[in-house]
């Protein structure tokens, strides 16, 4: 690593550091779950849309090295179960697909909604270097988590829902964990050592859950400094007619796919914790062009934000939707599918 990632990563730390101290002098420290993971309270995040700062908190449970079977493949493609629709339609499901390529800034398959004061040169970024590389060693070098882990997905491919449709789900077999189980083991079994930690940030309160995220986050770059990459797994909520749910959805393979979509945060508007956001920005549009070099229309332009969505805390962190509530739980398995491929192309290229 060179001298300015090298200084990135030590502003970073002691950016954790600063704000743990303010909250242990606050309250004092909490620890719970059976790692004994540290609770603090940190309170660096902004929010948009359904990516609110919410939450109050269950245990926090994480795996540690090669924590899940590198046989994803084959093992967790289909654990999804569709089941019938039962209980009183409440509205439609209206398929769409919300095309990048009208997006107000792109360059060579990249596209981006700019919606900041800032000036984006996209080119810039694309043929900036990070200040990192990816080690294939026995080191993590990822960590994905969801700071609202109980976001789910419709389990049967009506044009309607019902009120037993909920828009989410503590079983981890349904609801974001389970997406970020399969990039994880994609990316075991590709060489590059990934931790999943599988907390619900978001249960039993959606209050201040970018807030324990963010915790879980310093707690990890604290026992593992080697992680360079931190990806919090999402999705989307659109709603049409008051009533009725959006799904967006595109064709890979001659198979629906979920659409995805980057959000990342900068320092701009009330942001002003978060100096080194273009580093950030670089990754996401490695990824972005990655992405649609292999699977044309899978992502939506990245959604670029005022905001900090706990970015600041590293300098390759990302995060990424996958679909709405209106997809069905198989296509969004899809598209976690072709997102880890597409990162396990775009981080062999980064060492």
């Amino acid at each position: 690593m060179n001298n300015r990632g090298a200084i990135i990563r030590l502003y970073s730390s002691a950016l954790c550091i600063a704000l743990f101290l303010t909250y242990i002098s606050a309250k004092g420290l909490s620890t719970q779950g059976k790692n004994s993971t540290l609770k603090a309270q940190l309170p660096i995040v902004h929010s948009v849309n359904n990516l609110e700062s919410n939450s109050n908190q269950n245990t926090s449970s994480y795996s540690e090295k090669n924590p899940e079977s590198t046989n994803s493949d084959s093992n967790e493609k289909k654990q999804s179960v569709m089941i019938s629709a039962t209980g009183d339609v409440q509205g439609k499901v209206i398929e769409k697909f919300i095309s990048p390529y009208t997006a107000n800034t792109s360059y060579d398959n990249i596209y981006l909604k700019n919606n900041t004061t800032l000036d984006i040169n996209l080119k810039d970024f694309l043929n900036s270097n990070l200040g990192f590389k990816i080690e294939k060693n026995n080191a993590p070098q990822v960590l994905i988590l969801h700071t609202h882990a109980t976001e789910s997905y419709l389990r049967h491919n009506e044009n309607y829902y019902t009120q037993n449709d909920t828009a989410r789900n503590t079983n981890n077999a349904y609801n974001m964990v389970a997406l970020g189980k399969i990039i994880t083991n994609k990316l075991n079994a590709a060489g590059i050592v990934t931790l999943h930690d599988t907390t619900q940030h978001d249960n039993p309160s959606y209050n201040e859950s970018y807030s324990r995220a963010a915790s879980t986050i310093c707690t990890y770059l604290k026992k593992y400094p080697s992680i360079k990459i931190v990806i919090d797994l999402h999705r989307d909520a659109l709603a049409e007619n008051d009533n009725d749910k959006v799904k967006l959805t595109t064709e890979i393979d001659g198979k629906k796919a979920a659409q995805i979509m980057l959000v990342m945060g900068s320092q701009s508007g009330n942001v002003t914790n978060f100096p080194d956001w273009k580093e950030n920005l670089k990754l996401a549009v490695k990824l972005q062009k990655t992405v649609e070099d292999m699977y044309p229309s899978l992502a939506r332009a990245i959604h670029f934000m005022p905001k900090n969505y706990n970015q600041s805390l590293t300098t390759g962190s990302l995060l990424i939707e996958i679909g709405t509530d209106g997809n069905t739980f198989e296509e969004a398995q899809y598209s976690a599918e072709l997102l880890s491929n597409s990162l396990i192309k775009l981080l062999d290229t980064l060492q």
